[in-house]
């Protein structure tokens, strides 16, 4: 590759030969660099270029016109490049035509390397450097990208695609540097986009809230005035709730005036006792205490670069050294804190002459008591050199001598294995020339807020440092022969210090032994802690987790042992509460104790979660501490807890769907988390659904097979709704299996027809037929009236989606009868809808109406307002087919609030569909495609299987403006 050609797409078209721009040329020869560009060094057939050359029609001579353009462009390339000799920048590949080009030289690969760093900074903790890393990439946007090709040709699906990664990035990127207090780096990076997008809701979300963070409060009200009313003129729709609810937040910001108190300040100048000074006759002694660094140290550059810049902040005399810099590292047991503080300190040793001073305080070994600050001091000052006989007999006269030693001079502190903040505090020095490093498996808040402390909580290695870590310790060449086994090694050792340098023992002493077999024994052992026994009890995980455990208390450690039963990824503290049987207030201080513990880690607002090893030792301790008849209820009381909250949930969503009566009745102690309306409903199911998911099949091997039935009935609907359609066959097969283990032909049916409609919904014909006959006969068989309907509504809704709208319309005027037969108005509505929605893809459009309409009314007079919003849309529809526009998009708009008032998002990028189709049908082509996007990112945001149809809406139409 030429390395002193660089392009530029991320804005107008550029080109630069050794520091020179290069003119692009005509605009259709923008046009093609633009494409081979977007496409980032992938190959570009002809065909495509053709098409978005000429969206309306290629001439027969275009294959030529664009040879010819591709011709000129390697001349402006590689000017010295032979006559028809192949060029080395832009090539010809099997599949088309593409530009080689790197990170270096093109500035869209840039930004994705950028985004991805930025990403991997976030993952690893780092969120500084994130904010940093994705304004970086982020400013490297120019205006809309490839700007300057003709309007005309933007309709192409590349330019769409790269636009959204840029919106996407954005939208990570203004997240994070709002999380981190940082509005201003980011704001005019979201003005200049909303500029560009200025319908886009969630861009405008991000930028009230920057402009709102920078104290311009008055200008983000003004901003969301301005956005409503583009919105209701443009699009003819409020903004959605997540616009409205930034606003109101912002009134009640605006609203409330601050306290003006400040209990958290430091201490002033006057408020610090008077240093005093060391006696004239102390010798003076330099102590070199430190125990010795680890050779095979790895990873952890950004701790160590913060710790480096505190020491230099220290030496240049800044504002943050003006008292004693204190650096207080606190990470969960067996990730390495020890071992870090001990290599800083060799690193920075030479920066302080006066020596260095250790002890390890023993706050977490059970076999000894943790070493008093009294006794620390004797020793410290032994150290510098005061003689026992001198040594004051009381610790507050131990400290004043300490700090006066201490005075001016450059001595580094470590005190490695702290119990909490006032366990240290008398050991803190008066100087500012000193620097001291405190290890803890607790949070030391309290030395954050009286000392300034700064806090660094260490996490897990990342892969690569883990992978370093075996290395450094078993060989290279023996890792890099096995990585398979390696990868899996760091997955069952969750990434943990202490576990891989125990696994890593074991295979060093074991040099014939593959690696692959360490990792298959660590397999076998995956439910016990066995696989990472040491010789002693500081490296022995079992010992080391067991420390921490019993520091929190009797109480925090029963509560973990039982949380260890919580089948999910996370727990909620309501959920803590009702699996413990305890009230909500005292399991919040359990869990704070807890995380503060680094036993638990937060995974979200009152939500917390395990590490791996340590989930495997509280179930270890659960087993050998609490009666199974204990654990058993407490199971009981959390699935419970699940139940009663997701049929709430459900029910507050889409009232009267679920079939199935709840019971039984919850157990003492349980307290179901309250669902006010449908937005909590949502927001509950969307933050609770990996739990659920994981409780069902758990429900079933626990022994409580109807709790995993009811929950899969729960379950149905909303999965159905978010496209989880594999999701929801793995539940249905639960619920299947707890049916027949029931012996409960309904719940067999039930879960019958679910999984039927599943694998209907996944084109899986064959299985869906089968399932859904079966479901009809057991209905049957049992006299279930309801249950035949529901189930020949969705063997119509199958078979109109296989085409075969008339054997639909014979499943519905079964179902009708049935619902009829049992007097249920509610499913006579949902079918009268139905109905008339077969009619439509029969092409009967004004029967179609007739049959909504009356849909219509009944669902109003029923209250069921879900199935009122769906008779709308479909009425739409109907309306759209006729021609009748103003009608259909009334129609549309009704549908529109009444799914966002419920929250459902799928059924609102639905209604938005086919609001932009018919925007399209009379001739709004931008307004349609503007429309269609809000669908498509709702789609996205769901991980939704429809949304690439959906986004084949936007490939198609040649009208595609930015």
């Amino acid at each position: 590759m030429d390395r002193h050609i660089a392009f530029g797409v991320l804005g107008p078209i550029r080109i630069w030969r050794d520091g020179a721009e290069l003119p692009p040329g005509p605009p259709k020869q923008r046009a093609v660099l633009a494409l081979l560009l977007l496409e980032a060094g992938q190959p570009v057939s002809l065909s495509r270029i053709v098409d978005a050359l000429w969206p309306a029609g290629a001439p027969s001579s275009a294959a030529n016109i664009v040879h010819r353009h591709v011709g000129n462009l390697r001349k402006l390339l590689e000017p010295h490049l032979a006559p028809r000799a192949p060029g080395r920048l832009l090539v010809r590949r099997v599949g088309g035509y593409a530009i080689d080009v790197d990170a270096g030289t093109l500035d869209l690969l840039r930004f994705r390397e950028l985004a991805q760093r930025a990403r991997a900074a976030r993952a690893g903790g780092d969120t500084e450097a994130a904010a940093e890393l994705f304004t970086q990439a982020l400013s490297l946007w120019r205006g809309e990208a490839a700007a300057g090709v003709p309007q005309e040709l933007r309709g192409h699906p590349a330019f769409f695609a790269v636009d959204s990664e840029h919106l996407a990035v954005l939208r990570e990127g203004a997240d994070l540097v709002l999380a981190t207090g940082a509005p201003e780096r980011m704001l005019p990076l979201l003005q200049s986009a909303a500029a560009l997008h200025p319908l886009d809701e969630s861009l405008h979300v991000r930028l009230v809230q920057a402009l709102a963070a920078t104290g311009r409060q008055a200008e983000a009200l003004a901003l969301y005035d301005t956005m409503r009313a583009r919105l209701a003129v443009q699009v003819g729709v409020e903004p959605g709730p997540e616009l409205s609810a930034v606003r109101a937040r912002l009134l009640h910001d605006v609203q409330t005036p601050p306290d003006g108190t400040d209990d958290g300040r430091p201490l002033s100048g006057t408020d610090r006792p008077p240093r005093q000074h060391a006696p004239e006759s102390a010798p003076a002694v330099r102590p070199t205490q430190l125990p010795p660094d680890l050779c095979t140290f790895v990873g952890r550059r950004t701790e160590l670069a913060r710790l480096t810049e505190l020491l230099d902040a220290l030496d240049d005399g800044r504002p943050a050294a003006a008292s004693v810099v204190i650096s207080a590292i606190d990470g969960m047991p067996g990730v390495g804190k020890t071992t870090l503080a001990v290599h800083v300190a060799h690193r920075l040793a030479h920066r302080f002459p006066d020596g260095q001073l250790y002890v390890n305080l023993r706050a977490f070994d059970v076999s000894e008591s943790a070493v008093p600050a009294a006794e620390v001091l004797r020793s410290f000052l032994t150290a510098l050199g005061v003689p026992a006989r001198d040594l004051p007999p009381d610790t507050d006269s131990r400290v004043a001598l300490y700090r006066s030693l201490l005075a001016g001079k450059r001595i580094l502190i470590l005190l490695d294995n702290a119990l909490d903040s006032e366990h240290v505090r008398p050991l803190m020095p008066g100087s500012s020339s000193c620097l001291v490093v405190i290890t803890s498996r607790t949070q030391l808040r309290g030395l954050v807020a009286t000392h300034g402390a700064r806090p660094i909580t260490l996490g897990l290695l990342s892969r690569e440092e883990s992978r370093e870590v075996l290395a450094g310790r078993v060989g290279g060449e023996r890792t890099a022969a096995e990585p398979a086994a390696v990868d899996e090694i760091i997955d069952l050792c969750g990434r943990l210090p202490l576990a891989l340098a125990i696994v890593a023992a074991h295979a060093a002493t074991q040099p014939d032994l593959p690696l692959a077999s360490v990792a298959a024994a660590l397999l076998d052992d995956r439910d016990s802690l066995d696989g990472f026994a040491g010789e002693d009890r500081y490296t022995d995980l079992r010992t080391v987790f067991s420390w921490s455990c019993r520091s929190v208390g009797p109480q925090a450690a029963r509560l973990l042992r039982l949380l260890a039963l919580h089948p999910g990824p996370d727990i909620s503290a309501a959920a803590a509460a009702s699996l413990a049987a305890l009230p909500a207030r005292r399991v919040r201080a359990l869990l704070a104790t807890l995380n503060g513990a680094h036993l638990l880690a937060r995974s979200g607002p009152q939500r917390f979660a395990f590490h791996d090893l340590l989930k495997v030792h509280a179930l270890e301790q659960s087993r050998e501490l609490e009666d199974e008849d204990t654990r058993q209820l407490a199971v009981r009381r959390l699935l419970d807890h699940c139940l009663h909250t997701a049929y709430a949930a459900a029910e507050a969503l889409m009232p009267n769907r679920i079939e199935a009566p709840l019971e039984p009745e919850a157990a003492p102690g349980v307290v179901p988390e309250p669902i006010g309306g449908r937005q909590e409903a949502m927001a509950w199911l969307d933050r609770e659904l990996p739990v659920l998911l994981s409780a069902v099949p758990y429900a079933q091997r626990r022994g409580f097979p109807q709790h995993a039935w009811l929950l899969a009935q729960a379950l149905e609907l909303h999965l159905d709704r978010q496209g989880r359609w594999q999701d929801q066959t793995a539940v249905q097969r639960t619920a299947l299996e707890a049916a027949i283990s029931l012996k409960d032909p309904v719940r067999e049916a039930q879960a019958c027809r679910a999984l039927g409609f599943a694998w209907g919904r996944l084109c899986e014909d064959d299985r869906a037929d089968a399932f859904l006959r079966r479901a009809l006969t057991l209905f049957t068989e049992a006299g279930d009236a309801a249950g035949q309907a529901r189930t020949r509504r969705q063997m119509a809704f199958l078979a109109n989606a296989r085409g075969r709208h008339t054997e639909a319309l014979r499943h519905y005027e079964h179902a009708l009868a049935l619902y009829r037969g049992i007097r249920n108005l509610g499913g006579q509505a949902v079918v009268l809808n139905e109905t008339g929605w077969t009619h439509i893809l029969l092409g009967d459009h004004e029967r179609a109406i007739t049959w909504c309409d009356r849909a219509v009314s009944l669902h109003r007079a029923i209250g069921d307002v879900n199935g009122e919003a769906a008779a709308w849309d479909s009425l739409g529809l109907a309306h759209h087919h006729l021609g009748h526009h103003p009608e259909a998009l009334d129609c549309y708009r009704r549908a529109l609030g009444l799914y966002r008032h419920m929250n459902d998002r799928y059924l609102q990028a639905d209604t938005l569909l086919h609001l932009g189709d018919t925007h399209e049908a009379r001739g709004a082509h931008i307004t349609a495609v503007l429309v269609w996007r809000q669908a498509v990112r709702i789609l996205d945001d769901m991980g939704h299987p429809e949304a690439k149809q959906a986004r084949a809406r936007l490939e198609d139409t040649p009208h595609h403006p930015r």
